[in-house]
């Protein structure tokens, strides 16, 4: 190739030193194969004399000799036939390691919450904790034991609070709340992608921006919102009344990190927002509300808890639409919001017969606000957040006034 490329740019020259190349080769090979013939001379020579001056015979040296009798002797074609007969009959013998693990199956396909085991647990890395120096006393009740100067997290607990967790993410979403994913650290971002997916929240994998909640009227305030109705239509009628409204925060909250996003847990308890999170033996459990003592330093551990999660929120919507679908709305409906004089559902014209029976249907069912997609604000670091996800503002109790409260709490 590189004579090539120098025949290319100087043709002459190249030319005349791939010829020469040519030649010196060539010329090596005969005087090698001289060499060979020269030599095997020699010996059938040194044969002759031999023979020629004892009693005691030298057969003559022949190179193909050995191969010529393979090809005769039927005893090498009896045991290539052996040969492969036996490997026929032993291929089907031995363990096969299926199932074996495939990193994107947990993220593609994330385990429902019935498809937690101890089995996968411990696949999944979740039962080792941190060295025995740096834990937290607060966490023996989930600590199993120690080896190696290592504390091992009983898995047992470990899935029993992943369950309860996944009945709060389950019927939060039941009853129309609003669930944010939290992952920070590097590789978790298609996990938590995937999960506010199945359960149709939002996602944070970069960085939490302090005074989100705590000051999110500056933060978040030009976020613009949608109305929509118990099937998640849009009612675009109900976007002049969303001018003033105070901006949405999560009815729940998932963090898969919490050492690293205690601003964000902090805001969380200011505002009375609950929390899930993976509580490894150096963590705070009083840090998060409803905790999962697991290893939150195994990416595959992470990937099986949003998973389990993102899944469980996606049961959780189905629910609710299946119940919208039937009649019944689940969740408490936004308030301060009056139906438009001139209502006309998409499609039908202002004051048709279509948007009267409209109006009449959603007479019974008042509508809902979430925020729409790819707002965020001027100046703000919000690169995390999931854009095309919506958000729904946190449901008010009857008799809390105008206090949103989160439905977490009630729900469970």
């Amino acid at each position: 190739m590189i004579l090539r490329h120098l025949a290319l740019r100087a043709p002459p020259r190249a030319a005349l030193a791939a010829r020469q190349c040519r030649r010196f080769m060539a010329s090596e090979v005969d005087i090698l194969e001289r060499n060979v013939d020269n030599s095997l001379k020699e010996t059938h020579s040194i044969e002759t004399t031999i023979n020629s001056q004892s009693n005691h015979y030298v057969p003559a040296y022949n190179p193909d000799a050995e191969r010529q009798a393979a090809l005769t002797d039927p005893a090498v074609a009896e045991d290539w036939q052996a040969h492969l007969h036996s490997r026929r009959v032993s291929s089907k013998i031995g363990a096969k390691v299926s199932p074996y693990y495939a990193p994107h199956t947990l993220v593609n396909n994330p385990p429902r919450p019935s498809d937690v085991t101890l089995e996968l647990l411990l696949a999944s890395q979740a039962h080792l904790g941190h060295s025995t120096a740096v834990w937290n006393p607060a966490n023996a009740r989930y600590i199993f034991g120690i080896r190696e100067g290592i504390h091992i997290i009983a898995l047992d607990q470990t899935a029993a609070y992943l369950r309860r967790a996944a009945k709060v993410v389950r019927e939060v979403a039941r009853r129309g709340g609003l669930i944010l994913f939290v992952g920070t650290r590097d590789g978790q971002e298609r996990a938590i992608v995937k999960a506010a997916q199945l359960a149709q929240g939002c996602h944070l994998y970069d960085r939490w921006i302090p005074g989100s909640l705590t000051n999110g009227q500056q933060i978040l305030g030009k976020c613009r919102m949608k109305v929509v109705d118990e099937m998640d239509k849009e009612l675009p009628d109900f976007n002049p009344q969303l001018i003033d409204r105070p901006v949405l925060k999560p009815d729940l909250v998932v963090c898969l990190n919490p050492l690293e996003n205690y601003v964000l847990l902090h805001e969380c308890a200011l505002n009375h927002v609950p929390t899930i999170g993976i509580i490894d033996t150096n963590a705070f459990p009083t840090w998060v509300t409803y905790p999962i003592p697991a290893n939150d330093d195994s990416l595959r551990c992470t990937q099986v808890i949003a998973g389990v999660l993102g899944r469980a929120g996606e049961e959780g919507q189905k629910l609710r639409l299946q119940a919208a679908a039937a009649g019944e709305v689940t969740f408490t409906p936004s308030q301060n919001l009056e139906m438009p004089e001139d209502f006309s559902s998409e499609g039908s014209p202002s004051g048709s017969e279509g948007a009267k029976k409209q109006v009449a249907r959603m007479e019974g069912a008042q509508p809902k606000v979430i925020r729409t997609e790819g707002a965020r604000t001027e100046g703000a670091e919000t690169e995390g957040v999931a854009p095309g996800v919506p958000e729904r503002e946190p449901p008010v109790m009857p008799g809390d006034g105008a206090s949103p409260s989160p439905v977490g709490r009630e729900a469970i």
